[in-house]
Parts: C-alpha cells; sequence; structure tokens
C-alpha cells in the first residue's frame, strides 16, 4: 500500500550528513573568493592569516603563531620568511626570552593587511549575500563559537589538512 508520508528531506528537516555537505559546498564558495581576494598576497592565504594573526593577536613569539593558526614550525619558518622578504612583517628579539623570535608587522605589513582586509570584508558580504544582515550576523556568531570551541578541544589540527580531506 503507498504511503502519502513525507520524507524528512521533504519535511525540511535535516538529515545526517546535511551539515557537512552544505558546510563544504559553503567552504567550497568561500574559498573560491577568498583565493581570488588574496592574489598578489605573499605566501596567499597562509601570508594573510600570518600577518593579520601578528596584527590583531600580537602572539608573543612565531611558535605562538604556528599554535593559534595549526601551521607546523618547520612550514611556518618558510612561510614567515616570504613575508619577510616582502618587507611585511620582521623577526625581532622576543623582550621576555631573547633566544625567542617575536614576528611584528612593519608598516607597509600594516597598510596590506588593511588593504587585504577590505578585499576580505567584500568576499566574505558576497559569501553571505543570499542572507539578512541579522542572519548573516548571526551565522558568523554562530560558526565562530563553535569554531572557537573546536579549537580549544583540538588546539594542534589543521584547518587547511582537514577541509583537504572533505
Amino acid at each position: 500500500m503507498a504511503t502519502n508520508a513525507l520524507t524528512p528531506s521533504e519535511k525540511g528537516a535535516a538529515l545526517p550528513g546535511d551539515l557537512v555537505r552544505h558546510l563544504g559546498i559553503i567552504l567550497r564558495g568561500f574559498q573560491t573568493r577568498f583565493e581570488t581576494a588574496m592574489d598578489g598576497m605573499p605566501a596567499g592565504v597562509r601570508g594573510y592569516h600570518i600577518l593579520s594573526t601578528v596584527v590583531y593577536a600580537n602572539p608573543p613569539n612565531q611558535q605562538a603563531i604556528g599554535t593559534h593558526l595549526g601551521i607546523d614550525r618547520t612550514v611556518l619558518t618558510y612561510l614567515i620568511d616570504t613575508l619577510v622578504d616582502a618587507g611585511l612583517v620582521e623577526r625581532i628579539p622576543d623582550p621576555v626570552d631573547r633566544r625567542a623570535r617575536k614576528i611584528v608587522a612593519t608598516d607597509v605589513g600594516a597598510e596590506v593587511l588593511a588593504r587585504y582586509g577590505e578585499r576580505v570584508a567584500a568576499a566574505e558580504a558576497d559569501l553571505l549575500s543570499a542572507l539578512s544582515p541579522q542572519e548573516a550576523a548571526t551565522l558568523t556568531a554562530l560558526t565562530g563559537r563553535l569554531s572557537m570551541h573546536i579549537h580549544r578541544a583540538h588546539p594542534g589540527v589543521n584547518p587547511c589538512e582537514a577541509m583537504d580531506h572533505l
């Protein structure tokens, strides 16, 4: 006997696996926009994240940058070298531990970050344009909260590597 019952997806209910599929689609959409926004940025997306972390988080040393971003220290060294060569950051002795190096933005680095920050904001606005301003703010707040919860539980996880396996 045939039934007229609606499936969960027809009712608008999420099915197991929908969240990861939706997040993957959103990530791919943003990745395309973000890569375009990063055109010309030394060390690309990772260079932007490092520069942004140096300016906004003011980490005490290079190791703290790697921990914050989940970037292996050997890879981080090369990325920072690229930013140093471009004149965006410099290594200075850590005032607390002179054996360690603190990474600081140069004036040029701060200007470049501001310029690329505008590009990133435009990419985010484009991605979220299907939502109302309130919905976009709610989504941003909720994903930020969830992200920080996960990061605290697994601080060494490299988000870039995880996305490669979606």
